[in-house]
């Protein structure tokens, strides 16, 4: 249930790690129930009943078919609310197929959008990153993202700036020791005011250790397909027993003041 004395003037879901697959598979499914979730928490709220985005954070195609990203686009016209807008981006399993080149041009014809975003959302602004190859990023990469964080708070420098790409900042997080890339991570020193989202490892958003506070806010956004953990040392390795009883996601509001409530949701158990 949300809190009803949280009054917000911006709500939305993240997920990432989906693993849409060629035939039918339970991640369609895990994905359209999530949605659902999310209309329904929305509506039960006694001022401020809209979902405005969804955001979907790397591999969202297991292996970046053109049937994968087109059933997921399928997923999102089929849910999504007209006033719901969704954003996303793309790492290693969209790679998977043809390699990093295609999964770009794919990507920019099937969903008509750069790979690389920054959008405007109810006056918070939302910063969206694919990989340059793998779960790593160029320079370049680096560059846009300053630049729009630069941006970003010069609209506003008290307002919170929601982020994402796929992997880990490293050492942030849990599961941000291996799956992770360290390349943002002095940039947001620098914007303090940044909540930053990130996937990649499948760690269960539940562990406590899925919120890092220090020099910016971060958080793991689990998986709607598997869990798997960042601890070598149990005798199964990282992959835990019934590993895919698993659909994880983050819902967020944020209110007029730039308070930002996030609550993390289990998809299966519906709470």
């Amino acid at each position: 249930m949300l809190q009803k004395d949280f009054n917000p003037v911006l709500r939305f879901v993240a997920v990432s790690d989906v693993h849409y697959k060629d035939d039918h598979c339970i991640e369609e499914e895990r994905m359209e129930k999530a949605l659902k979730i999310a209309y329904r928490l929305a509506e039960a709220h006694p001022t401020y009943k809209r979902l405005d985005a969804v955001v979907a954070n790397g591999d969202f195609a297991n292996s970046g078919t053109e049937t994968q990203m087109l059933k997921f686009k399928a997923t999102m016209d089929n849910n999504l609310k007209p006033e719901t807008v969704y954003a996303l981006d793309m790492a290693s399993h969209e790679y998977h197929g043809a390699g990093v080149e295609a999964a770009y041009e794919l990507f920019q014809k099937i969903f008509e959008r750069p790979v690389d975003g920054h959008v405007e959302i109810n006056g918070f602004h939302f910063i969206t990153m694919t990989s340059s190859h793998g779960c790593e990023y160029e320079q370049d990469k680096v560059d846009f993202a300053r630049k729009a964080l630069l941006e970003a708070r010069e609209k506003d420098p008290k307002k919170p700036i929601f982020f994402f790409q796929h992997p880990h900042i490293t050492d942030t997080v849990s599961g941000s020791i291996y799956w992770a890339d360290e390349k943002f991570y002095t940039t947001f020193m620098d914007f303090p005011q940044v909540i930053d989202f990130s996937g990649h490892s499948h760690v269960p958003i539940n562990d406590p250790r899925s919120i890092f506070q220090k020099h910016f806010t971060a958080l793991g956004t689990g998986s709607l397909s598997y869990f798997e953990l960042d601890e070598f040392d149990k005798y199964y390795g990282t992959v835990p027993p019934n590993k895919a009883d698993c659909a994880q996601m983050l819902l967020v509001e944020a209110d007029e003041n730039g308070r930002v409530r996030i609550y993390p949701y289990d998809v299966l158990t519906d709470n």
